[in-house]
């Protein structure tokens, strides 16, 4: 079944680009341009994309958090483990 009848986009493509890693809408449309003509296929996409969660978001948010700049305004260090050699 078409998701996007601007690009012919179906279904079975916004899953695959989900299963790649595309977590939401704006990350399918980069992928597929899904979503970025008329836009009235953005709430069907959403509805595949589900509440699930993102395996990429979940990395991200691990990564993001050994780089946090702490509360004094001073540089952020990587957290121990992380960009070191071995």
């Amino acid at each position: 079944m078409y998701v996007c009848s601007c690009f012919g986009i179906t279904e079975t493509q916004v899953r695959e680009h989900a299963e790649a890693g595309a977590c939401t809408p704006r990350q399918i449309a980069s992928a597929s341009k899904a979503g970025t003509d008329c836009g009235s296929c953005v709430r069907h996409i959403q509805s595949i994309l589900g509440r699930g969660g993102c395996p990429r978001r979940e990395l991200l948010g691990q990564a993001g958090a050994a780089f946090r700049a702490p509360v004094d305004g001073t540089a952020a260090a990587p957290a121990a483990g992380l960009g070191e050699a071995a």
